[in-house]
């Protein structure tokens, strides 16, 4: 019985009271990230490989649609407290780190299949999400989500 109860407790804490705890909203922002980033690689693969858009102008956009996913769900799920009353301004600097990110997106899946020869899609662009995951979160957290 205490260890159901337990199990309870670290689900809710986990999934859905509000919390300030770090490693608990960079745990959601994972799965936020996650699906911001099934849209954008679903994009990224639909506009490039069906549709014959050069795969850096896919990128782009596919990563603008997954910035929009992100907002929304962590405005909602992940970060419970926020450090701008005016949403647009809110949405500026979400958006203004998002463009850092796709500009290192661009930058990594750029050296990542031109200089070390990998699929754009498999594997460059997987690394380059891995590593502005971290970036979005960070910046976002102490940017607007403090």
């Amino acid at each position: 019985m205490f260890m159901k109860a337990r199990a309870k407790s670290l689900k809710n804490k986990l999934i859905s009271e509000q919390t300030d705890k770090t490693h608990i909203q960079l745990f959601r922002y994972v799965f936020t990230g996650g699906a911001a980033f099934i849209v954008d690689f679903s994009l990224l693969l639909i506009l490039t490989h069906f549709f014959g858009i050069y795969y850096l102008t896919s990128a782009a956009v596919a990563f603008v649609l997954g910035l929009i996913v992100n907002y929304v769900l962590s405005i909602n799920w992940v970060f419970n407290r926020r450090t701008m009353d005016n949403r647009k301004l809110e949405f500026g600097v979400f958006t203004l780190i998002g463009l850092v990110g796709i500009v290192l997106n661009e930058v990594f899946i750029w050296f990542f299949t031109e200089n070390l020869g990998i699929n754009y899609l498999w594997l460059s662009k997987i690394m380059a999400a891995f590593i502005i995951l971290f970036w979005n979160f960070f910046a976002r957290k102490f940017a607007l989500f403090r």
